[in-house]
């Protein structure tokens, strides 16, 4: 099995939250719930690796607080 880091965003106009991993093309859903939304990002990436392992395009490396 393989693991992948998804960011996770809620979308403030529709209350769904957004998820996708970053380097990683197709990788994204979206969903009522966290739940939901992991099931659905397992269901794309799935799908997505029936193609064979991708090339990923970035790495996700982390976050940064930035103070303006």
């Amino acid at each position: 099995m393989k693991e992948y880091t998804a960011v996770i965003e809620k979308d403030p106009a529709t209350g769904l939250y957004v998820g996708y991993v970053p380097g990683f093309p197709g990788a994204h859903s979206q969903a009522a719930s966290l739940d939901e939304l992991n099931e659905n990002l397992k269901e794309v990436i799935a799908m997505l690796l029936e193609d064979g392992d991708p090339e990923l395009e970035g790495e996700f490396v982390g976050t940064q607080r930035v103070t303006v």
